[in-house]
């Protein structure tokens, strides 16, 4: 069966968007179904006139009333590609149709053309409606946004409203473009573009995006990107051309069924010729069995095997918060036999966080209070970690005099008169004041990073941070490593901290101070040579080189990100390391199904095709079960992976 045939719809066409989005109508209100209502109803009748009361005559008249009704616009198309030097599927069932008639089995011409007809129309509705679940989403984003212009609240089509004007959104309303919170608190249900089944919370400062939905509190966005360049318009153009690209499963099918259809007619001809001129058997006898051929060896389940799989896959990945930029990305993904994985930004946080307050001489809280104190005064990353946990542990700060930052060392200051300091292991040794150095050495071996807190003579507290390990790694890397996948993280990092992270995320392998050109050398020359095929994991921009050299680019964390969508060959639209092991078992899902239709295609045409010759297969029980029956079949597994869900 053709998959690029032309099915009647009703689209909604967007010239701002640019998008074309199907129209979702009641499958009630097709006229195919209209058609398939009435050849149904005409058969009927025409199989009562021909054997129940002999009618042969007004049955001809109603099997090609049938005939022309159903077969109108295959007919056509066929001849279409006839005179294009392309010999279609439709041509294959036109034949058979018109031969059935010729030898007097007009009932089962009809039948033939009918049935193929229905197969047709399931094979296109099903991948519409995979196309039109991407696509829907865009009729999710309200048209009508309430701006704010000139004091006063209007209500403007969102393709009228403009860049930095503020948009109102109340309770239960859904954002209609992309934007920044200007004013108010409160979370936001994206699971339309992430898949994410929490609410994340918003305020002031935080990016917003369109067909999110705004649960219970009063929020005002300044409005970033107009309606054609939201987050949300790109999403489903990325995969509208994603369903446009093969793998190499469905190339390999669509050269096969080129050459396949022309060889099966030339079967047909010499099995409806040589019996007949050579053993002198009857004519009309072969001529039937040639025909049943012709329409058991249609390829049509073959042909939409892989398609409808993919696309199937491709759309399932996508509202789940995944993008795969084509269906090769979905093959190649499951022979992938390593994952290497950045560190900063992917497997870690990339912000430090306090780990560990140690007490020398001051209780831990004193420790914590006094380093928090001078530490609020400076913005480096590591400061504003201690200040965070002392303001999580409800710690009021003091006042600090005489403050200063010593460059790259540490900082102090004088709180209720006494010279404190909070720095470095080198900080201290400069100025001689005492620390515990087994202890120091002891944590900077297992990858923490030391800060000191003392006064005058001494160290009285250490505090011990490292950069946080996302919530969902340790868990996914062990969740790859059973589905046999190894794992190596390859770093700009010290040996000594790249180390302790990769014991404690329980990755295989790592590869520390790297530059850029290094990662890509790795992922080259080592890991694609020996393993096959690797795949990088990063966040889509500082990794962009080594993304591309893997044979599968996987950026991360990707939302409200242009260059990293535009970078990978599969985007992650949330930080969410749990979608990887989902890749593998979708990918190899896919694969098991493809698989498994290709098998069941040729399988049943071959029984089907060995049947025919000592009569056991009619006409209409070749379309039936060999045809409309088996393309069902395919699409109804392929639809399959629309349940698999990411945890």
């Amino acid at each position: 069966m053709e998959m690029h045939r032309e099915h009647e719809k009703n689209p909604d066409e967007c010239q701002i968007c640019e998008v074309t989005v199907p129209e979702a109508l009641s499958v009630w209100k097709d006229k195919r179904v209209l058609t398939i209502a009435v050849s149904a109803v005409l058969l009927s009748i025409g199989l009562f006139f021909e054997f129940a009361i002999k009618e042969h005559l007004l049955a001809e008249v109603l099997f090609l009333v049938i005939t022309v009704v159903s077969g109108y616009k295959i007919a056509k198309e066929s001849f279409s590609s006839l005179q294009h030097k392309r010999v279609s599927i439709g041509l294959l069932m036109v034949v058979a149709a018109v031969g059935a008639f010729l030898i007097g089995h007009g009932e089962e011409g009809a039948t033939v053309i009918f049935l193929f007809y229905i197969a047709e129309f399931l094979e296109g509705y099903a991948t519409e409606r995979s196309r039109r679940s991407i696509g829907s989403l865009l009729r999710t984003v309200p048209e009508v946004a309430t701006v704010r212009r000139k004091g006063k609240e209007e209500k403007v089509h969102v393709h009228n409203v403009n860049i930095d004007e503020v948009v109102i959104i109340r309770p239960g309303e859904k954002i209609p473009l992309d934007g920044v919170v200007q004013k108010g608190f409160s979370s936001v249900n994206q699971a339309p573009i992430t898949g994410e089944s929490i609410p994340v919370t918003k305020q002031v400062g935080d990016e917003v995006f369109a067909g999110t939905i705004n649960n219970e509190g009063f929020l005002e966005i300044r409005v970033t990107k107009r309606s054609d360049q939201t987050m949300l318009s790109k999403i489903v153009k990325l995969v509208e051309e994603a369903q446009r690209k093969k793998s190499p499963t469905e190339r390999f099918i669509d050269r096969f069924s080129k050459y396949y259809t022309p060889s099966v007619i030339v079967l047909a001809v010499g099995v409806a010729t040589i019996p007949t001129i050579v053993l002198r058997l009857p004519f009309n006898e072969w001529f039937y069995i040639a025909l049943v051929l012709l329409v058991v060896s249609c390829p049509c389940a073959l042909a939409i095997s892989t398609p409808v799989a993919m696309v199937s896959a491709i759309t399932s990945a996508a509202r789940n918060g995944v993008l795969i930029k084509g269906s090769r990305y979905v093959e190649e993904i499951g022979k992938t036999r390593v994952f290497a994985f950045d560190k900063t930004g992917t497997l870690t946080e990339g912000r430090p966080e306090v780990t560990d307050i140690i007490s020398l001489s001051d209780s831990k809280s004193e420790v914590l209070t006094r380093a928090a104190s001078l530490e609020a005064l400076s913005e480096h990353p590591i400061a504003k970690a201690i200040v965070e946990r002392a303001e999580r542990e409800g710690l009021e700060l003091e006042s600090v005099e005489d403050f200063e930052s010593i460059s790259g060392k540490g900082v102090r200051g004088r709180i209720k008169g006494e010279a404190n300091y909070v720095g470095s292991v080198r900080l201290f040794r400069e100025l001689s004041l005492d620390f515990p150095e087994g202890k120091a050495r002891e944590l900077e071996n297992e990858g923490e990073t030391i800060v000191l807190v003392g006064n005058e003579k001494e160290a009285t507290g250490i505090i011990a941070l490292m950069d946080k390990i996302r919530d969902a790694t340790i868990e996914s890397i062990a969740d790859l490593r059973r589905q046999g996948i190894r794992t190596e993280m390859i770093t700009g990092d010290n040996e000594r901290t790249a180390k302790a992270i990769a014991n404690k995320i329980g990755i295989d392998e790592h590869h520390a101070g790297l530059l850029p050109d290094d990662k890509v050398k790795i992922i080259g020359e080592e890991l694609n040579r020996k393993h096959g095929h690797a795949a990088m994991i990063g966040d889509g921009v500082n990794d962009a080189p080594a993304l591309a050299r893997a044979s599968v680019g996987i950026a991360m964390g990707v939302i409200g990100s242009d260059v990293a969508l535009e970078t990978a060959d599969i985007a992650l639209l949330q930080d969410d390391l749990s979608k990887l092991p989902y890749l593998i078992r979708l990918s190899k899902g896919t694969m098991r199904i493809v698989k498994q239709n290709i098998l069941a295609s040729i399988l049943i045409k071959g029984i089907l095709a060995v049947l025919a010759f000592p009569g056991l297969v009619t006409l209409w029980l070749a379309v039936a079960l060999g045809d409309m029956g088996l393309s069902l079949a395919v699409i109804l597994n392929a639809m399959r992976l629309s349940f698999l869900k990411s945890k």
